[in-house]
């Protein structure tokens, strides 16, 4: 009978540790601060080099900021559109037949970076020492501007 409770008691404590185990893992607490970018077409494979090697060495020199990295070619591209102001306040206002400029940009490349996730880790990381360097490296294999949202972990 003893046995019986022991082995009871172990396989209860072992469920227990299993499904907190799944709970755990069911959304992450940080943060993903993610861009797509625009390449530049006459960036050199040296400069494609410096960017890799400096993104990947972000979580080293932002140690409690930038937790890992992600980066690479999109699988699909990304197209962004950019008008004038007064067709954006149209479209923006639910007009269905609008005409205007239209500049389509395509973005082709992107970053992940998982983030903890606290007031003002963004401006933690745009003030870090490292973040300089690194955006000068960036800035030489990318069109300026990107299209940047970050997901806040649950």
């Amino acid at each position: 009978m003893k046995l019986f409770h022991s082995c009871r008691s172990l396989a209860v404590a072992a469920a227990g540790v299993i499904l907190s185990a799944g709970s755990l893992a069911a959304g992450e607490k940080s943060m993903m601060h993610c861009f797509a970018f625009t390449e530049i077409n006459e960036a050199t494979p040296d400069q494609w080099a410096a960017f890799k090697k400096s993104t990947d060495a972000l979580p080293g020199t932002m140690k409690g900021i930038v937790l890992k990295v992600w980066h690479g070619k999109l699988r699909a591209p990304l197209a962004q559109f950019r008008t004038d102001g007064a067709t954006g306040k149209k479209l923006t206002a639910g007009e269905k037949d609008v005409t205007g400029p239209v500049t389509r940009l395509t973005r082709t490349y992107g970053v992940c970076m998982e983030m903890a996730n606290r007031p003002g880790i963004l401006k933690e990381y745009t003030a870090a020492p490292s973040h300089k360097d690194w955006v000068a490296v960036y800035e030489k294999v990318r069109v300026a501007g990107t299209t940047t949202y970050d997901i806040l972990g649950e």
